[in-house]
């Protein structure tokens, strides 16, 4: 399976999970390190998109291309999340769904619903399972926002 992230250049080839480690995400509290994916480039674009500012867009985004081994994954049941999961900020539950998650290390990947694009999934990879050196990059590409999407004018 094929899935995309969307990242800067120094950190595109980076699957260590770091960056969600020390910030945290929906899907991980501060300390546990995951890798986000997108089922697609617009939802990862769209991922990105909202936490980003206009006057801070990097201007060294990459598009990486990743494949998932499926032998390997494992989906969320949609009925274990709250009715306000997709809220912001993020609820506890999210993040102790993604964290338990990274510490059971039965799957080196779950896929989860996304927040920010009903209908659309995003691929969430343990940088700590054994089967890490499976996830093959298949390719990466320059990759800009269209500044029409932080455009106030309508």
């Amino acid at each position: 399976m094929i899935v995309f992230r969307l990242s800067t250049s120094i950190y595109a080839e980076n699957l260590s999970g770091k960056g969600a480690e020390l910030y945290g995400g929906r899907w991980n509290s501060i300390g546990t390190p995951v890798v986000y994916s997108a089922s697609s480039r617009a939802l990862a674009m769209a991922e990105v998109a909202v936490h980003l500012h206009f006057q801070k867009i990097p201007k060294d985004m990459m598009m990486v291309e990743l494949y998932l081994p499926e032998d390997s994954m494992t989906s969320l049941p949609i009925q274990e999340l709250n009715a306000n999961w997709e809220m912001f900020p993020y609820s506890y539950h999210t993040q102790k769904i993604g964290d338990d998650f990274i510490q059971e290390n039965r799957f080196l990947v779950i896929k989860v619903p996304s927040a920010v694009v009903k209908g659309d999934y995003n691929f969430l990879i343990n940088p700590r399972h054994i089967e890490l050196q499976k996830i093959k990059i298949v390719n990466i590409s320059p990759f800009r926002f269209d500044s029409r999407i932080f455009s106030k004018e309508g």
